[in-house]
């Protein structure tokens, strides 16, 4: 084995995901985003129909949601932009955190693999996995408008919003590398959700201010076109890159220091 041992430690990585349900628990999840979408759909679809079940007919009426493609690629485009956020964040507190709440941190630290290699693994885990997540929920956006033959389907709008959903899961992964110092530091699970909450309220502030553009958290939203009056330009994804490679430096120097397999 190699001193740096990037393969090995991702292959061991892989494995305790693949042994896990939570993969399969966060696919299951991603399914209820197109579903909902599926159900305001079919309620929104007729009006008589949607006063007939009362108040979730309200509420449906109430989402501004048209039924047709242009309606159920601006829900997902908003569900890419927001809910991925706390998925990713999920995910990142989980590959972390469960070190310390498993008390397997400190096997880590006695095998022949670099520190750096082990974070590195966890974070090219991270970032497929919500690769895999995003375009799943891709995948399923459009099946649901293909099997409700929706009108208004138009294949320029479907590829531009299909990127936009991308374009927002990927500045969500780096946006999210912090998360995994937070864990990793806090030795937990509690602090980096509750930290992944409070950027999400900060991203909506942003979103409000006309500032979503800076702000690294509300960056996806403004890559998948959620307010078409702002935009990300180079200077937005040189803020988001950045942001991520702070976090996986930090990540990294802690792990590096004294306290990590304690």
């Amino acid at each position: 084995m190699t001193d740096t041992g990037i393969g090995a430690a991702l292959s061991a990585e892989v494995l305790k995901a693949r042994r896990s349900r939570v993969p399969l628990i966060t696919f299951l999840v991603v399914v209820l985003f197109p579903a909902a979408a599926a159900l305001f759909l079919f309620i929104v679809a007729d009006p008589q129909r949607a006063r007939d079940l009362g108040i979730l007919g309200q509420k449906a009426q109430l989402s501004g949601m048209t039924a047709d493609w242009p309606g159920l690629l601006t829900f997902a485009t908003q569900v890419a932009a927001v809910a991925s956020l706390l998925l990713q964040s999920f995910l990142a507190t989980w590959i972390f955190g469960r070190e310390f709440v498993d008390r397997t941190a400190h096997m880590l630290m006695a095998i022949p693999v670099s520190r750096a290699a082990v974070v590195a693994a966890k974070y090219l885990l991270y970032a497929g996995w919500a690769t895999l997540l995003g375009a799943w929920l891709t995948t399923l956006t459009l099946g649901v408008g293909l099997l409700m033959a929706l009108p208004g389907w138009s294949a320029a709008a479907t590829a531009s919003s299909a990127f936009g959903m991308m374009q927002a899961t990927l500045a969500t992964v780096l946006a999210i590398t912090p998360i995994g110092y937070v864990a990793s530091r806090t030795r937990g699970y509690l602090a980096p959700l509750g930290c992944a909450l409070g950027l999400l309220a900060l991203a909506q502030i942003a979103v409000i201010l006309g500032w979503a553009a800076y702000v690294p958290w509300a960056i996806p939203a403004v890559a998948a076109g959620v307010d078409p009056s702002q935009s990300a330009g180079g200077l937005s994804w040189l803020v988001v890159v950045a942001t991520g490679l702070l976090g996986v430096w930090a990540t990294t120097q802690w792990w590096r220091g004294p306290d990590a397999g304690l």
